[in-house]
């Protein structure tokens, strides 16, 4: 079992900064690591995700330029720093973790709210 707990959201106005962060706890081998996020009225979209040893990341065409994640394997942590915010970043963000290779996210947070206003 793995707990995530996501910690950063807020209200920010638009062109502003948030740092999210999302800690796990209860299992030791996480691999992908991940930010999903949810606007409202829509699907769920991946953000930003980094592979174990951070050497591979992906950010959405959405995000990219403006969006960075990092991650500390002591700590067991993944990050998300979002700049120049927009109001259509504001949703629910969500922390996942991979704990089998290639498996698939099997654990998630239980989310942290975005509000850009305008």
């Amino acid at each position: 079992q793995v707990q995530l707990v996501e910690s950063g959201g807020g209200l920010v106005q638009a062109g502003g900064s948030l740092r999210l962060s999302c800690a796990a706890s209860g299992h030791t081998s996480l691999y992908a690591m991940g930010w999903f996020r949810q606007a409202p009225g829509k699907g769920r979209e991946l953000a930003a995700a980094i592979n174990r040893d951070g050497s591979r990341i992906y950010y959405s065409p959405s995000v990219k330029g403006r969006f960075t994640t990092s991650r500390d394997n002591t700590k067991n942590t993944v990050d998300l720093q979002m700049g120049s915010l927009k109001p259509e970043d504001t949703g629910d963000y969500y922390c996942a973790v991979e704990t089998v290779p290639g498996g698939g996210y099997d654990y998630w947070g239980q989310g942290t709210q975005v509000t850009v206003s305008s």
